[in-house]
């Protein structure tokens, strides 16, 4: 087909939750589609469990930011959907493919702080709000004496908390993807290391998804597909899914590309922490990323191997496929 053709074929539907991060990401892959192949978008508005639900993130259940634009594309309602790849179960979805992984932004997360302070220039007793556990059991880790609330809310919600004229937070932990989506980066305080708090497998990335029969469009979007963010992801989301943790688990995961001395290597850090801070199980390993998934599985038997079982607990096991992290927001 022409590019002549392309633009004057009817526009590709592309399913989005509604908020202010949701639709800027949808919007640049949309653009990026577009400007690659010449076919036009349009924007639908899903309209999620978890958009319509103020629950703790921990507690609204596998899939809640996803089964919605899941449920549009298999009725066809929809022709592709954009997630936040984190919020993906690792579970496959039957005749649902996952043909692009744009590249990926950066997956830290970060402190925004009143007074421009860092993690380390906070007092002890200084309230932190955050709505993920593994940044709560983290943030415990490190011994810093704060005193961590949950919170939920899109990302303008969670600044004002800190930054608004009715601020009672001291401070919030985001993901540094989210804010850069939404041109706020501006009000980040510290990026902060990876050694410090390991993010959530798969933060920073998007996952580009359509139904697996729709063999054109299939081909179309996979002109978006970045092999390295991939191979990062899939290593990452093979640690998670060979953990089988649940959504009451902290579990974290960070994989790096770098040439190595027989070409490009993948380094994988992942980790299982208690809730309180008090225990966790942290490890590293590397491969090609070839072998991206098994080296995220690998990584996966060492933790248990080494007791992350003890730490998941039985509630932190809710069968293959189910960890739920929550929104990027």
């Amino acid at each position: 087909m022409s590019e002549r053709q392309l633009s004057s074929a009817a526009p590709l539907r592309l399913g989005t939750r509604g908020s202010k991060l949701a639709m800027a990401q949808s919007g640049h892959v949309a653009d990026a589609l577009t400007a690659r192949t010449g076919r036009p978008v349009e924007l639908v508005e899903v309209v999620t469990a978890g958009d319509r639900s103020s629950a703790p993130v921990h507690r609204l259940g596998v899939g809640v930011f996803v089964s919605a634009l899941r449920d549009a594309l298999v009725a066809g309602t929809i022709d592709f959907a954009v997630h936040s790849y984190k919020d993906l179960p690792t579970a496959t979805a039957p005749g649902l493919h996952i043909a692009a992984v744009p590249p990926r932004q950066d997956p830290r997360d970060a402190l925004v702080a009143r007074d421009g302070k860092t993690l380390a220039e906070l007092a002890p007793g200084a309230n932190i709000g955050t709505g993920a556990l593994r940044r709560i059991a983290q943030l415990h880790a490190l011994g810093l004496q704060l005193s961590v609330t949950p919170i939920r809310g899109n990302v303008d919600t969670r600044l004002a908390r800190v930054l608004g004229p009715e601020a009672d937070l001291d401070a919030v932990v985001l993901a540094r993807a989210g804010l850069a989506r939404i041109g706020r980066a501006d009000v980040i305080t510290e990026t902060l290391d990876p050694m410090l708090m390991l993010p959530a497998p798969a933060q920073g990335a998007l996952a580009v998804e359509c139904r697996a029969d729709d063999t054109d469009l299939v081909e179309l979007l996979a002109t978006l597909d970045d092999a390295p963010s991939r191979a990062a992801v899939t290593a990452e989301r093979a640690m998670l899914a060979t953990l089988e943790a649940g959504c009451s688990a902290p579990v974290a995961a960070y994989a790096e590309l770098a040439e190595g001395d027989a070409g490009d290597e993948i380094y994988l850090r992942g980790a299982v922490i208690s809730p309180d801070g008090t225990r966790d199980i942290r490890l590293s390993r590397t491969g090609t990323p070839a072998d991206a998934a098994e080296i995220g599985k690998a990584l996966a038997a060492e933790l248990l191997d080494l007791g992350a079982d003890s730490i998941l607990g039985p509630q932190g096991h809710d069968g293959p496929g189910t960890q739920q992290f929550g929104s990027t927001e």
